[in-house]
């Protein structure tokens, strides 16, 4: 079950039919509810309205925080790319202060570790994710060994420069895996959907013409499905249509040839 919603919030696509069909039934529930009721008085159609409006607001406030809550993390996903690249570009000049042979050795696996790198970003599948984290553990492993050991031999203010460079070149890949996992909770989105829903059955009840609301019942599901997709788009890292591209490695990975 868990599995399954997070597949539907993880995809937009998905995101956004699996909503606009559950609010759509769930406007059409609230209609045929109403056929079925006796005619309200005035009193109480003005206290439903006022019901609407006031869902209709909540609503859209936790859309709007919700939103928030995607594009920052979008952002953070930037700002990551951006200073991996500058990690990784600073231990690549930084490489000097190491012996000859360890110095050549650090530079031919920053550069297998900047491809891998850019393939983290371009993966889609799953299988393909989990070969470049595979490979680029192993990269990790021989670069810190790379660098520890004329460090261990050498313990100088000046080796220490290039051990501290590649200390950052490897926990800024655990800061960028960080923020790709932090996405919205399942549980906030079930929580948004289902006021989604009531106010949905609540417009469906409230229609002042429910014999005719069907085609116009059809607009509060369908932008609301649009605002979920947009939600879920910016907030899903590698299925959405709005993504971040790994512009500063790939700048670095040109830089690099001929070198």
């Amino acid at each position: 079950m868990q599995a399954g919603m997070k597949f539907v919030f993880d995809t937009p696509i998905v995101t956004f039919i699996v909503s606009f069909l559950l609010m759509w039934l769930s406007s059409q529930i609230g209609v045929r509810y109403r056929r079925r009721m006796v005619k309200l008085d005035e009193g109480l159609s003005q206290d439903l309205d006022l019901i609407v409006a006031a869902t209709l607001t909540l609503l859209g406030l936790i859309i709007g925080f919700s939103f928030s809550m995607a594009t920052n993390r979008y952002d953070e996903r930037k700002n990551y790319e951006e200073a991996e690249a500058n990690a990784i570009g600073t231990e690549y000049v930084r490489a000097d202060l190491l012996p000859a042979d360890d110095a050549a050795r650090v530079r031919a696996l920053l550069k297998q570790y900047l491809d891998e790198r850019v393939n983290f970003y371009k993966a889609r599948r799953a299988d393909v994710l989990q070969q470049v984290n595979a490979r680029t553990g192993k990269l990790q492993n021989e670069l810190w060994a790379t660098v520890r050991a004329p460090a261990g031999v050498q313990p100088t203010p000046i080796m220490a420069l290039a051990v501290s460079g590649m200390n950052d070149v490897l926990n800024s890949q655990g800061y960028t895996q960080a923020i790709w996992w932090n996405r919205i909770p399942v549980g906030a989105w079930l929580l948004m959907l289902i006021i989604a829903l009531c106010a949905n059955l609540l417009m469906g009840y409230a229609s002042h013409r429910p014999e005719g609301g069907s085609l116009r019942l059809l607009f509060l599901p369908f932008i609301l499905a649009i605002a979920f997709f947009l939600i879920a788009d910016i907030d899903s890292p590698r299925r959405g249509v709005i993504r971040v591209s790994p512009q500063n490695l790939i700048s670095l990975q040109q830089s690099w040839k001929g070198k």
